[in-house]
């Protein structure tokens, strides 16, 4: 099966039935483990893009967080979001078949605080100085459920069978 048009033949339908343009197809061991269309415009839910449906998706099939040995094919170079669900999963590989620049003159996305074009720079910002209000308010109740996990773990601080980077 050629993945790559798979995974345009759904982000087309989805325009064609009024969804957003953004698929994504997971594939393990050579054959299609989940798959999906971005649903937020059908939803009104803004996680619902195509990456977080279809590793949501592939995740229960597995019974597991982690999606080693697959790949993952999606229309365009993942957000920010999608591309931080991306690096949790651990996937073999992502492979994206457009990129932001390409599909601009066609299809834009800027919101309040969201900008692709300037997200990573806020990003980086300390969260004192991003666009978006944010404020800390330190409670040592809140660490304390971290210590609650860590004993509950044996006290191991990582999430055991987790692929690590070393």
């Amino acid at each position: 099966m050629d993945f790559v048009q798979r995974t345009i033949d759904i982000a087309r339908q989805n325009v064609a039935e009024g969804g957003r343009p953004f698929a994504t197809v997971i594939v393990k061991d050579g054959d299609i483990l989940a798959e999906s269309p971005n649903k937020v415009a059908q939803t009104g839910d803004p996680t619902a893009h195509a990456e977080i449906l279809a590793i949501r998706d592939a995740c229960t099939k597995l019974g597991t967080e982690h999606l080693t040995g697959t790949t993952i094919y999606v229309l365009a170079h993942p957000c920010p979001m999608c591309l931080g669900s991306l690096y949790y999963c651990s996937p073999d590989e992502v492979v994206f078949l457009t990129t932001r620049d390409a599909y601009e003159p066609h299809y834009v996305d800027d919101r309040r605080y969201f900008e692709l074009n300037t997200f990573y720079d806020e990003f980086a910002k300390p969260w004192q100085e991003r666009r978006m209000p944010m404020r800390y308010e330190a409670r040592e109740d809140a660490v304390e459920v971290y210590r609650f996990w860590q004993e509950r773990n044996g006290g191991e601080r990582r999430v055991a069978g987790v692929p690590t980077a070393g």
